[in-house]
């Protein structure tokens, strides 16, 4: 079966020409309406359902058939403030009752694929799984909410969030891109539907999927933005090898990569293509991190798990991994660039960052000798059958183990096998894992942190009142200065005393393209920015 949906992803790239003459240096200042945009993804989404899923497999081939609440503004995308109506009308509104109400008027135009009118109820019933979701319904994200009491539809084109108490995490968190608007008929009918039907009010509708191979989208022709999309459509093309990707996009056969290629790759089309490749980058709002089963012995020992993190040489792996893989910045739980980062120094006190390796692998050692730790024994380290940065990363953090005795045997899955180890079997010691958010917000970002029944999408099976408590006093809190003090504890307690899960290294966004598309900007996410509602080619 692998070889077969490699062939057939080699096939689909083949038969696809974009080349239709040559690209001039300047880009027309007037949008063309036509063509269709091939663009390729490194994997398959595991399913289509955003409210449940957190990957670019998802959101880059399923983003454009649905519309959003609101949105990052396309046209300032690396913007962690500037956020616009996508279905509401007008602004972003400004709230009510001392910050405690949020009322928002839904356009009257917006239509579902299926030809039915979108409603006040369908935005209500997409928050309520969203925010509330009942017994066995997946809500990646339900962490970001805690302050919301409330979601109601007064009538048929008005929604109102309560909130228990104002926050500015709100907001950004409302124009998270995996927030696709459902219609609330399907899933009165079945709250799964989703997972497996399209049924979005996007610029583009769903044509087919060739399971392996490709996912099309053809322009929806009621789309509620007069004049959009200017592309006819489009084909996400799945290619699981780096080199094929590459090679695809320097022999024309697809445009772009949004999710960003290595160093190496970037320098490599920029030599054969000069004026015809376009080179966007940014920070990334994505870490990659180990997620400690917490449930396996000898993993359930906290000294145990403490000598995996110091036993990991973050500041020589970033100048090492960074030349070769889309990792780079050493940081904590919090993207590295924002005010409630930590600096250098105070890094520095927390276990895995010493200065000083060799003392660090000395406690390491230290500490599974008094866990009684059977070194003869071989542990079971999952990870993503995803080339950059997993395997990467994953090879290079067997041998930061090794250094302290500790062997780890890697088993790599592809996306869908790979979620279902992390969330239902749970064979795994360790498992790589990753935070990759979307809009930076601090404040909710780190609900990855939380404990199992509070964070949606905390894999380790812990539990940690402390760690919940601090989040909540932060998220309550409106002093940026508190804040930053409570941010401090919650991740010395999550990195260091409790050792309840580690950061590896964050993210470094490069992304070639073809000179000839236009109308798309860098974020400092790959989930931003991908409705193509805006895409143009300049041919």
């Amino acid at each position: 079966m692998k070889n077969i949906r490699l062939k057939a992803a080699y096939a689909i790239i083949a038969s696809i020409a974009i080349g239709m003459g040559s690209v001039g240096a300047v880009a027309a200042a007037t949008p063309k309406h036509g063509g269709i945009l091939q663009f390729v993804v490194p994997d398959e989404p595991p399913s289509y359902d955003g409210h449940r899923e957190t990957t670019f497999a998802m959101i880059h081939p399923i983003r454009p058939f649905y519309s959003l609440l609101i949105r990052v503004n396309p046209d300032n995308p690396s913007s962690t403030s500037d956020f616009v109506c996508d279905i509401c009308e007008g602004k972003v509104p400004a709230p009510t009752d001392g910050g405690k109400t949020y009322t928002f008027k839904i356009r009257k135009d917006v239509k579902f694929h299926n030809g039915d009118k979108l409603l006040a109820q369908d935005v209500v019933a997409t928050y309520q799984k969203i925010i509330f979701p009942p017994e066995g319904i997946v809500s990646a994200r339900k962490a970001y909410y805690v302050m919301v009491d409330s979601v109601t539809a007064p009538d048929h084109f008005t929604v109102v969030f309560k909130l228990k108490y104002p926050s500015g995490a709100f907001i950004p968190a409302l124009a998270v891109p995996f927030n696709f608007i459902y219609q609330k008929s399907q899933l009165d009918q079945d709250m799964h539907w989703y997972e497996k039907n399209i049924n979005g009010s996007g610029a583009f509708r769903f044509k087919e999927r060739e399971a392996g191979a490709v996912i099309r989208g053809v322009r929806n022709p009621d789309y509620f933005v007069k004049g959009r999309p200017y592309l006819d459509g489009y084909d996400a093309i799945f290619a699981k090898k780096e080199s094929l990707r590459v090679q695809a996009i320097r022999g024309d056969r697809a445009a772009i990569e949004f999710r960003g290629f290595p160093p190496k790759s970037r320098d490599d089309l920029v030599k054969a293509l000069g004026k015809d490749i376009t080179v966007e980058e940014s920070d990334w709002n994505c870490v990659l991190l180990t997620t400690i089963n917490h449930k396996h012995k000898p993993f359930d020992d906290v000294r145990v798990r403490r000598a995996l993190t110091l036993a990991v040489d973050r500041w020589g792996g970033s100048e090492y991994l960074s030349k070769i893989a889309i990792v780079k910045t050493v940081g904590g739980i919090v993207f590295p660039h924002h005010n409630l980062a930590a600096t250098r120094k105070e890094l520095e006190q927390i276990a895995g960052y010493w200065p000083d390796i060799k003392k660090s692998r000395a406690e390491a050692r230290k500490l599974l000798k008094e866990a009684g730790v059977d070194l003869s024994k071989t542990y079971y380290f999952n990870n993503r059958a995803v080339d950059q940065p997993y395997k990467i990363v994953g090879t290079w953090l067997i041998d930061q183990w090794k250094q302290v005795g500790l062997k780890f045997e890697q088993h790599v899955f592809p996306t869908g096998p790979f979620y279902d180890m992390l969330r239902q079997k749970k064979e795994y010691d360790v498992s790589a894992d990753f935070n990759c958010q979307s809009v930076v917000n601090p404040l909710v970002d780190v609900s990855k942190f939380l404990s199992d029944d509070r964070s949606g999408s905390q894999y380790g099976q812990w539990q940690d009142r402390e760690v919940d408590a601090l989040y909540d006093k932060m998220n309550q809190s409106g002093d940026p200065k508190e804040q930053r003090k409570l941010m401090r504890q919650m991740e010395k307690l999550t990195l260091d005393t409790h050792a309840n899960s580690f950061i590896t290294l964050w993210w470094n966004r490069i992304v070639p393209h073809r000179s000839y598309v236009k109308g798309w900007k860098i974020s400092p996410s790959h989930y931003l920015n991908q409705s193509l509602d805006n895409v143009w080619l300049d041919k």
